[in-house]
């Protein structure tokens, strides 16, 4: 076994609890930085986060960042994922050397229900106090000594997002030891009961103490059941309740006894009648009109941003390529292998990296907006129109995910527990206009609009109108598929909305390298494969004789396009577009790199590295007009609002929804959509005279 291998497996694992929006994440990429690697959990879509850190000795830890919870008794497979792995119940996890339970300072009370149930486990523990600098904006006087007296276990203040307490944690998580908690024994009937509970889960232990019979509770409790388990939790869940009626309430109201008592020692005199500045600002930015306008300016800023900020180092990106085709040029001989790196490399993964830029923008947006608080506070704006057609604000929160990637936004539906809203929600996630889209809305609104022409402002409209035609869109069906799909009742939000903080800059920049890493790996995989191969396809078979474009439409590429040119050709398209629309659907991006290798193809000479934008303009049809016109590109950009161009998103419905039956609807309803929306676009400009 190699050295560092052995040593990660020496190494403890340390992991990190706590409620969501305590600042959980922030204090996971303080301790790990750069040294992070994400997966899944063995059969389950929930993201499984891990890194590496070192304690004051400089021994390395290893720190798991557990999904937010609000119990140990789950009601959702991902709330299941923190009880499971720190009872040892996940075959891809081991349990946890020690715990970090991460508290919001400023919603103490709320906050121990969950750590009080983990220190009750039995595993060595420290509370973290985040959010310190809230808690004391609220008038609240916390004194950590006290809590620490009374829990039995290391309790740090903290700022996770300014590093206050940061060093202090590494001092105690170098400490040889840490304490263990004794739960205090259960009443006698009640003891007994869980025992023979404890027996039924197969637990094997005679005479189990109490930190065993917690991890019983906690199993008992949840509403989430594990399918391998399931007989034997409903079976001691029966004996429970013949053995010792309301135990449950009993349980639950002795535990905010205990919490009571621990936040009336811990805390000092607080200013509760005043309006805290998160209650200004929710007067505000909540407000049914102010609301809707300041979240329309938000996206308006973000938009005129993209097309803006992103341009000078797009024009760098561009110019980089260019020049690298130029040198490749110079100073290699003509021939197969300079035309493969000219006309299909750099070609098809430089007209896609271009736009890094912008995307990084819609990401860092995204990032401080969620950082401060404010993502929460969106959906319970929308939900009020996400109760119109049929669903809560909780809906929200996966398909504005869905904005950045469909395939996270699918994922966190797993929060939704009605079914029925749930697979409504994964149906019409994909018509969020995610960061895949925005390379393809950028390049036609730059044909459609070239250089200065309309100035940025018209150019922010087209973009503007494109999302919100999208989300239009994902409403209405939303409201069809909830008058169709008529199994089980509704359900109500219940929504968290965390106290407004500054954003940490650095976890910020952190998620943005990561999204970064992600999409330059795609591009260096899919993209970089799928252009050599339609290389391949546009340059074989090589003819005997002839021009460009000859070659062009003798190749394999040009055979299979104008075998499908008649069923697209009423939307406007000609065969080198419908080989982009069938490339795309490995990933929309693609879209981009098929037109710069199919229509750079035709452009000859020195000329090859011109703007991909300049050279669509000047494509012309069989009678001479532009191919590329107005009616043409308001067709392809409504194309891509619709259409379900992405293989990957449909893999993910398949294993969310555990049928092919849903992914195979999805890419019906929506590829039908798509091309009647592009149909009637196209005819009807054409009938108003454009």
């Amino acid at each position: 076994m190699p050295d560092s291998q052995a040593t990660a497996i020496q190494s403890p694992l340390i992991a990190l609890v706590g409620n969501p929006n305590t600042g959980k994440t922030t204090l996971f990429n303080a301790l790990t930085g750069l040294s992070q690697k994400e997966a899944n959990y063995a059969g389950v879509t929930v993201e499984k986060k891990e890194g590496n850190c070192f304690d004051q000795h400089g021994k390395l830890l290893r720190i798991l960042d557990l999904p937010g919870a609000y119990s140990l008794s789950a009601s959702t497979p991902d709330e299941a994922i923190p009880r499971d792995v720190l009872l040892g119940r996940r075959a891809d996890t081991p349990k946890p050397d020690r715990v970090i339970c991460v508290v919001d300072a400023s919603n103490l009370e709320r906050n121990l229900y969950l750590a009080m149930q983990v220190l009750d486990l039995g595993i060595p523990a420290i509370v973290v106090l985040n959010m310190m600098d809230i808690a004391g904006a609220r008038g609240m006087k916390i004194s950590a000594a006290s809590l620490e007296e009374q829990l039995g276990v290391p309790v740090i203040p903290m700022q996770a997002n300014t590093r206050q307490g940061i060093e202090r944690l590494r001092i105690t998580l170098s400490q040889a030891g840490l304490p263990l908690v004794k739960r205090g024994e259960y009443p006698a009937s009640l003891r007994e009961a869980l025992a023979k509970a404890h027996e039924l889960l197969g637990a094997g232990e005679t005479n189990p103490d109490s930190n065993a019979l917690a991890g019983t509770v906690s199993l008992i409790c949840s509403r989430e059941r594990d399918n391998s388990a399931a007989p034997c939790i409903e079976a001691a869940r029966e004996l429970m309740e013949r053995d010792c009626p309301g135990w449950e309430e009993d349980l639950v109201s002795s535990q905010y006894k205990r919490i009571a008592e621990l936040t009336f020692n811990a805390i000092g005199q607080t200013r509760s009648g005043d309006p805290t500045p998160t209650d200004k600002l929710d007067r505000v930015l909540l407000h049914p009109i102010l609301g809707w306008l300041i979240l329309g300016g938000l996206m308006t800023a973000l938009f005129a941003s993209i097309f803006s900020v992103a341009a000078v180092p797009m024009d760098w990106i561009d110019a980089g390529f260019g020049w690298t085709a130029d040198w490749i040029k110079t100073w290699m001989a003509e021939g197969d292998l300079r035309d493969l790196l000219t006309d299909g490399v750099l070609a098809g993964v430089g007209s896609v990296l271009i736009f890094l830029p912008q995307i990084l923008l819609l990401f860092f947006f995204i990032g401080l907006l969620e950082d401060t608080g404010y993502m929460a506070r969106v959906a319970f704006i929308m939900d009020r129109l996400m109760g119109l057609v049929g669903l809560n604000g909780r809906a929200f929160i996966p398909l504005l995910s869905s904005y950045a990637c469909a395939i996270p936004g699918i994922m966190a539906t797993r929060t939704i527990a009605n079914p029925r809203e749930r697979v409504i929600t994964i149906l019409v996630a994909p018509l969020a206009s995610c960061s895949a889209r925005l390379p393809v809305y950028v390049m036609m609104i730059g044909v459609l609009l070239p250089g200065g022409v309309g100035g940025v402002w018209t150019k922010v409209a087209f973009m503007l109108g494109l999302y919100a035609l999208g989300t239009v869109g994902m409403f209405l069906f939303a409201w069809i598929f909830h008058r169709s799909l008529r199994s089980g009742s509704g359900s109500t939000m219940i929504l968290e909305l965390p106290p407004y903080k500054v954003p940490a800059l650095r976890a910020v920049l952190l998620r943005l390298w990561s999204r970064a890493r992600v999409f330059i790996t795609q591009a260096g995989t899919v993209i970089l494969v799928i252009s050599i191969l339609l290389w391949a396809a546009t340059s074989y078979p090589k003819p005997d004789a002839g021009d460009d474009t000859d070659r062009l439409t003798q190749s394999i590429a040009g055979q299979l396009g104008k075998q499908i040119e008649p069923l697209i050709e009423p939307l406007g398209y000609d065969w080198k577009m419908g080989i982009g629309l069938i490339a795309s659907f490995a990933a929309r991006e693609v879209f981009v790199s098929t037109m710069s290798i199919l229509y750079r193809a035709d452009d000859p000479g020195e000329e090859g590295t011109r703007p991909l934008q300049t050279i669509l303009r000047e494509q012309k049809r069989a009678d001479g007009s532009p191919l590329f016109n107005t009616k043409t590109c308001l067709s392809m950009l409504v194309f891509y609002v619709f259409a379900m161009q992405c293989m990957a998103t449909l893999a993910i419905t398949r294993r969310e929804t555990n049928s092919w039956k849903w992914p195979m609807f999805q890419f019906g309803y929506l590829t039908v959509t798509a091309y009647m929306a592009a149909l009637l676009v196209y005819q009807g400009a054409g009938l108003l005279g454009y």
